[in-house]
């Protein structure tokens, strides 16, 4: 018989590797995401090809991944079990390396968003509203989603310290993918060095 940790894990990977993006532009446009704009499946690049709508629905699928993995986690293994963040981890892996497609998947950035929604929504959410305010002041998204990852960090790290019984595990998983998406962000960190990191418009795109 499959151990529960296992099947867990298998389902969080699962989950986490559905390529939402290139679903949606495969099936609606006939096109592959990864030969258009900046090859990523995720939701930035679909709302440069797609439009603001297909954008923000790949948002929220690729979040609707991480959410989903946790909270069937918890709801087989009730309580602040390590196995929990773990699978949270497992998922956003899915996304960034997805067995679909040879394991070349998007940054994890929405998916990560997804599973702290369930782990850690304060602090979720003030990293939200940090991306927002760096978007809306200077366009760039891989601008705001460092900032935003570093504020979530930050602002989680000192809640669970604040607590009488701190989250290791929790706070082992936000340090590890903070730092794996600003790793991820790398090229990106270099063209807005070099001034030529694109800046994303708000646009209304037709089916082609």
């Amino acid at each position: 018989m499959i151990s529960p940790d296992i099947w867990i894990l298998g389902l969080a990977y699962l989950l986490g590797s559905i390529p939402v993006g290139w679903l949606i532009a495969n099936i609606f446009y006939h096109k592959d995401i990864r030969q258009e704009g900046s090859g990523n499946i995720g939701a930035t690049n679909a709302l440069r090809i797609f439009g603001t709508k297909i954008g923000i629905l790949v948002l929220l699928l690729d979040m609707l991944k991480g959410i989903m993995a946790v909270l069937i986690a918890k709801q087989v293994i009730p309580g602040a079990h390590p196995l929990v963040s773990i699978a949270g981890l497992v998922a956003i892996l899915g996304h960034i390396f997805p067995v679909w497609l040879k394991f070349r998947g998007g940054k994890g950035v929405a998916t990560a968003a997804g599973v702290f929604a369930a782990l850690a929504p304060l602090g979720l959410l003030i990293g939200l509203l940090s991306f927002i305010l760096v978007l809306w002041r200077t366009r760039y998204v891989s601008l705001g989603s460092i900032i935003a990852a570093m504020v979530f960090g930050v602002s989680t790290f000192w809640m669970e310290l604040s607590k009488p019984m701190p989250d290791v595990a929790l706070m082992i998983l936000v340090g590890f993918i903070v730092t794996m998406i600003i790793s991820k962000h790398k090229s990106n960190i270099q063209r807005l060095l070099r001034g030529e990191e694109n800046k994303i418009s708000f646009s209304k795109k037709g089916k082609s």
